[in-house]
């Protein structure tokens, strides 16, 4: 957390999910003003026609309130699921027998056979193997594997409602990442021309850079998040943070296939990766799960906000609590204040720290000098002209607490940098060829941030070339107040 003249800004980032709870312009607007910086369109729910509206609501609100708002588009992947049962639920009792069939009616399911739409399930299962459905609330322990039938003993049972998830605990499902769906999911993305696009159920980076094709492809060139829920990810997590350009802890999915016992671990371990490898890292899955009905979050969720703030991920995202919650905005309001008080005391963004990547590049080099040099000087802001948001985002890999703006005549990099912890968008309409007067130009746009005032000292990062990405080159040290 930053406080520059009477205004905080809070690092951490605040996804939200926009669903039928979240789809009129009242509540997006309060969405937005509760201080969400992107929103997630579920493509797993709701038909493209709605997404559309939802995301032309979003920009219509944002710009009238003059702010930048990232849209991440979220495709559904190979989400495995059984059918559906006649009375839509079922209650399966501790040591009975239960059938999964690919053949049997997707409708007629029942307490001994239930139908799915996954066809190969019988040549990924072998006898001794865990199924767990609906997210591991029921175990089932695999005891025969027939033709198109998996024969199960009920380990764990209770109450299962049609179409829940299946997951193969320690993974092993062999669906691929991007289905038919997914493939008009990304022309959808394409025509809402989303900031992000998020890869479900990635195994490998293959699985990304078949995404980053078909979205370039379709005329869009959003960034790519690898949201990391298969066991098989984990083993391959280096070459897919590689491949991505931000990657999402998706720990509803990841949990059921690793344990949860192995969860808090992978997380720590995951956001670190990220932010080693210049990737931004964003915390997911039942993080204030209580107020999808409560008003106010659970303390077990409030340390769990924190957590991810205090370990250094970028942003947190908010599913159902904002999707289909009695009380979204409330849910922004309260994650909002959490990551503000975890900053505040946050010990990580107060130690030095060495950067994280080598300096192979010229304007890698720059973001590394201007973090150092603002270490070192009583620096009010950091304004980092930027094509890309790539010098922004090198710089805040760094553990900082200076607020660094990405200045930019670029509408989709505001948008894409509203991800990056501890930068802020901010949009100046032209870029001056004379070099005083993009100097001035800058100043003048902090102070109508009130960011600044006279006597302030701001570092400013820019290339020689204007318009050229990668071409960051310079970095100058200015005093508000005394520019010519």
């Amino acid at each position: 957390m930053t406080e520059i003249n009477n205004q905080t800004y809070r690092q951490t980032k605040i996804i939200a999910t926009i669903g039928p709870s979240t789809s009129s312009e009242e509540v997006i607007r309060g969405l937005i003003d509760a201080g969400v910086d992107l929103v997630r369109l579920n493509f797993s729910h709701a038909d493209s026609e709605t997404h559309k509206k939802r995301a032309e609501l979003v920009r219509k609100i944002s710009e009238e309130l003059h702010y930048h708002i990232g849209i991440v588009g979220d495709l559904q992947g190979p989400k495995i699921r059984i059918g559906k049962f006649e009375n839509s639920k079922i209650d399966l009792k501790n040591g009975g027998k239960f059938t999964i069939d690919s053949n049997y009616s997707l409708e007629e399911g029942n307490e001994e056979i239930v139908g799915t739409s996954y066809t190969d399930l019988t040549n990924d299962i072998k006898t001794g193997d865990t199924l767990l459905l609906d997210d591991g609330r029921i175990e089932l322990l695999v005891e025969k594997v027939k033709d198109s039938q998996v024969c199960t003993k009920i380990i764990s049972g209770g109450l299962l409602y049609s179409s829940k998830g299946m997951n193969k605990k320690g993974g092993g499902l062999s669906a691929p990442a991007i289905g038919d769906k997914d493939r008009n999911d990304i022309k959808l993305a394409a025509e809402i021309d989303v900031d992000y696009l998020a890869v479900s159920f990635a195994k490998e980076a293959k699985d990304i850079e078949q995404a980053r094709e078909l979205i370039n492809k379709a005329g869009c060139n959003a960034s790519i998040i690898a949201k990391i829920e298969r066991a098989e990810a984990i083993e391959n997590i280096d070459s897919i943070i590689e491949a991505s350009d931000a990657v999402m802890i998706a720990r509803g999915d990841l949990g059921v296939e690793i344990g949860d016992a192995q969860l808090p671990a992978i997380q720590k371990e995951l956001i670190n990766k990220a932010r080693k490898n210049n990737k931004a890292v964003i915390t997911a899955t039942q993080m204030m799960e209580s107020m999808i009905t409560n008003s106010v979050p659970t303390r077990a969720e409030v340390f769990d906000v924190a957590n991810a703030v205090l370990d250094g991920t970028d942003a947190v995202m908010l599913s159902s609590e904002t999707a289909m919650g009695d009380h979204p905005v409330e849910a922004v309001n309260a994650m909002s204040r959490i990551c503000v008080g975890s900053e505040k005391e946050n010990p990580i963004t107060k130690k030095q720290t060495s950067f994280i990547a080598p300096c192979s590049t010229i304007d890698k080099a720059i973001a590394l000098a201007c973090m150092q040099t603002s270490e070192n000087l009583n620096v009010k802001a950091i304004a980092a002209l930027t094509e890309s948001g790539s010098t922004a985002l090198w710089m805040s890999r760094r553990n900082h607490i200076i607020p660094i703006f990405a200045i930019t005549t670029h509408i989709h990099t505001l948008r894409k940098v509203t991800l990056y912890k501890g930068v802020y968008p901010a949009h100046l309409k032209t870029i001056d060829k004379e070099h005083a007067q993009v100097n001035r130009d800058v100043i003048s746009t902090l102070e109508s941030l009130n960011v600044v005032q006279k006597e302030d000292l701001v570092i400013i990062t820019k290339g020689d070339l204007a318009g050229m990405q990668g071409g960051t080159n310079a970095l100058k040290i200015v005093k508000v107040g005394y520019l010519v």
